[in-house]
């Protein structure tokens, strides 16, 4: 990937993306294209078509999705599958069209079945049932990774896809009702900080173990594959190491600076007991993750309270 290659990033304002554009960037790539959802709809064919028509990017990153928690999934399961079939398909399709030399795909860790062995290899995929609170997104994200391997089968399209970890990092989404399960507990202490509440409930028993990987890391592991992977086989990206609710909460409480106790409602729901991915297949080709958990913290709290006004509801 030459310096000067146009490249394009779908979805350059999510954390994801936004993530990717700024290693890029810091690499000294300096031709990137990109659009805002209200100048281009993805989910539209004939949109699509033209911009990449008239672009012609050599490279893409499709980081554009639409993406939840838990209660939104689970509520929006129709909009959840049509909208990110109809993203996937339209720039997967358009990459190959228009002589796209190398894209990348990024799913989620939620593609692997509920019930699957840990730490999540890549080739438990499909051997099992879904999560069914979130089937619905995670069939399209399965779709994306076939549509990956179906174009590089049937034409030969460099299509590569990634698995990440749950991330965290900058430009978060720290919604009160919709925000997974890092950034909603940096708001929860937060505002408890703030109006010196006694007490902060965390749902559950606090014993799920969970891996997080800040978003920056993401994008560094994410330019090495890009520039030295061309297998058909996703490839699962984390750090390897997970981490309790508890104790999760116990070093976002101390960073955040909340001095009330922490309260386990354990008539809610832990959800999965452990989510880990192997990432074997990433450490092999030489790639470890920079940031810690409680520096990324640290980093991820600061972007919070600077954008605490814009996140309101």
């Amino acid at each position: 990937m030459n310096k000067d290659a146009k490249i394009y990033i779908a979805g350059h304002r999510g954390m994801v993306g936004s993530a990717m554009k700024r290693k890029l960037e810091q690499e000294g790539y300096t031709n990137i294209v990109y659009r805002t959802s209200s100048e281009l709809d993805l989910r539209d064919q004939a949109a699509v078509k033209t911009f990449f028509e008239s672009e012609k990017p050599e490279y893409v990153f499709l980081a554009a999705a639409k993406v939840g928690g838990i209660v939104a999934n689970n509520t929006y399961r129709a909009d959840f599958i049509y909208e990110n079939l109809m993203i996937e398909s339209n720039i997967i399709h358009q990459s190959h069209l228009n002589g796209v030399k190398k894209l990348m795909f990024f799913g989620s860790s939620c593609i692997y079945p509920k019930m699957a062995p840990q730490p999540l290899k890549e080739e438990y995929l499909l051997t099992g049932t879904l999560e069914p609170t979130n089937e619905p997104y995670a069939i399209a994200k399965i779709a994306g990774i076939k549509l990956c391997e179906s174009y590089r089968d049937q034409y030969g399209s460099d299509f590569i896809a990634v698995m990440p970890t749950n991330l965290y990092g900058y430009n978060d989404n720290y919604h009160p009702q919709n925000s997974h399960v890092l950034p909603a507990l940096i708001r929860k202490f937060h505002e408890a900080k703030e109006s010196n509440a006694e007490f902060v409930e965390i749902w559950g028993t606090g014993s799920p173990l969970r891996e997080f990987l800040f978003a920056d890391d993401l994008a560094d592991a994410c330019l090495h594959l890009m520039l030295h992977y061309d297998n058909k086989q996703f490839v699962n990206v984390g750090c390897g190491e997970d981490i309790s609710i508890k104790d999760l909460a116990l070093m976002i409480k101390g960073i955040v600076g909340y001095e009330g106790e922490l309260r386990f409602n354990t008539e809610k729901p832990d959800g999965t007991p452990r989510k880990l991915m192997d990432v074997s297949i990433l450490k092999s080709m030489g790639w470890e993750p920079k940031v810690s958990l409680e520096e990324g913290i640290r980093l991820a709290y600061q972007d919070f309270l600077s954008r605490e006004h814009r996140t309101e509801g």
